[in-house]
C-alpha cells in the first residue's frame, strides 16, 4: 500500500511516521523544497514540484499510489486543488488534514482580512510598528507604497524561518528564527520591540499560537488573515487520528492497509 503525503506541516510528519511504522505500508512525502533544511522525515521523501495537475496525476499513475493525503500548509491553495483534481482523474482516493483555524478568545483585538493586501490597508489605523509573521513569501503587499502611501512610514519586524524575498517593506528588521514559541519569550518580544500591531495568517495549531496569548496580555490588535477554502469535492479531516481512520475504513482500504496488520491507532499514543 503506498500512500502519498503532501506535506510541509507538522501534521504531515507526524502522520507520515506513524505509516511508515505499520506493515505493508509505503509512505512518501512530498515537500515544495521552499525550506532548505527540512526536519526529518520517516518514509520515503521527495522535493520540488509535480509540474500541475497533469504532473501529479502521471506520478500517482508511474508510483502505483493508493491514497493521497494532503497535509500541507492550510494556505497552499494552488497545491490543494491540484491535489484534489489529479486525484479525482486517477480514481486515486484522497483526504485533506486540515488543523482548525485559531478563534478568538476574550480579550482579543482582532481584525480579519481577507488577504495580504487587505491585511496592508489596515495597518496604518492601527499603528506604527508592525510585528508580519506571515512567512518569507508574498512580503510585497507590505511594501505596495504606490497602492498605500502610508506604509512607508511603518516600520516592520519580520520573522520567518529563512530570509524573506524582495520586495521589503521600506523599513524593515528581520528576524530568523522557527517554533514552536513561548508566551514568555513572544511577550518578551513585543515589549522589546515596542509593537503596535502583529499580524498574521490563521494558520491555526499550537507550534506559533503563543503570540497570540501574549497579544492578548498586552492588548496589541492582531490583523488575522483568512486561509482559504478547500477545494470543492475535498474530503477535510482535523487531525492525524481522523485521517488514519478514514484510510482504513472511509476509503475502502482496510484490507491492505489496516484489517489484520494492526493499523488501528496505538493504545495510548497521542496523534493531536
Amino acid at each position: 500500500m503506498h500512500v502519498l503525503v503532501l506535506g510541509g506541516t507538522t501534521e504531515a510528519r507526524r502522520l507520515a511516521a506513524s505509516l511508515a511504522a505499520r506493515p505493508g505500508v509505503r509512505v512518501t512525502t512530498s515537500l515544495a523544497g521552499r525550506v532548505t533544511r527540512p526536519a526529518a522525515l520517516e518514509g520515503d521523501v521527495r522535493v520540488g514540484g509535480f509540474g500541475g495537475v497533469d504532473g501529479l496525476a502521471g506520478w500517482l499513475r508511474e508510483q502505483e499510489v493508493d491514497a493521497v493525503v494532503d497535509a500541507t500548509h492550510p494556505f497552499a491553495a494552488t497545491m490543494s486543488e491540484h491535489a484534489v483534481r489529479a486525484a479525482a482523474a486517477t480514481g486515486v482516493p484522497s483526504v485533506m488534514l486540515r488543523r482548525p483555524g485559531w478563534r478568538p478568545e476574550p480579550g482579543d483585538r482582532w481584525h480579519d482580512a481577507a488577504s495580504l493586501a487587505d491585511a496592508a490597508a489596515l495597518l496604518p489605523a492601527l499603528g506604527r510598528r508592525i510585528f508580519l509573521t506571515t512567512g518569507r513569501l508574498g512580503l510585497a503587499a507590505f511594501a505596495d507604497e504606490r497602492r498605500l502611501p502610508d506604509l512607508a512610514e511603518l516600520h516592520f519586524l519580520v520573522r520567518s524561518v529563512e530570509a524573506p524575498d524582495p520586495p521589503l517593506p521600506r523599513h524593515t528588521e528581520v528576524l530568523l528564527d522557527r517554533g514552536p514559541y513561548t508566551v514568555e519569550g513572544e511577550t518578551a518580544l513585543l515589549r522589546d520591540h515596542r509593537i503596535d500591531v502583529l499580524v498574521t495568517k490563521d494558520s491555526g495549531g499550537a507550534a506559533t499560537a503563543a503570540k497570540l496569548t501574549a497579544a492578548r496580555a498586552l492588548a496589541v490588535p492582531v490583523v488575522i488573515v483568512r486561509r482559504p477554502p478547500p477545494p470543492e469535492g475535498a474530503t477535510v479531516l482535523p487531525d492525524e487520528a481522523g485521517v488514519l481512520s478514514h484510510l482504513e475504513h472511509g476509503l475502502g482500504l482496510g484490507r491492505g492497509f489496516g484489517s489484520g496488520l494492526g493499523f488501528g491507532l496505538d493504545s495510548g499514543r497521542d496523534l493531536t
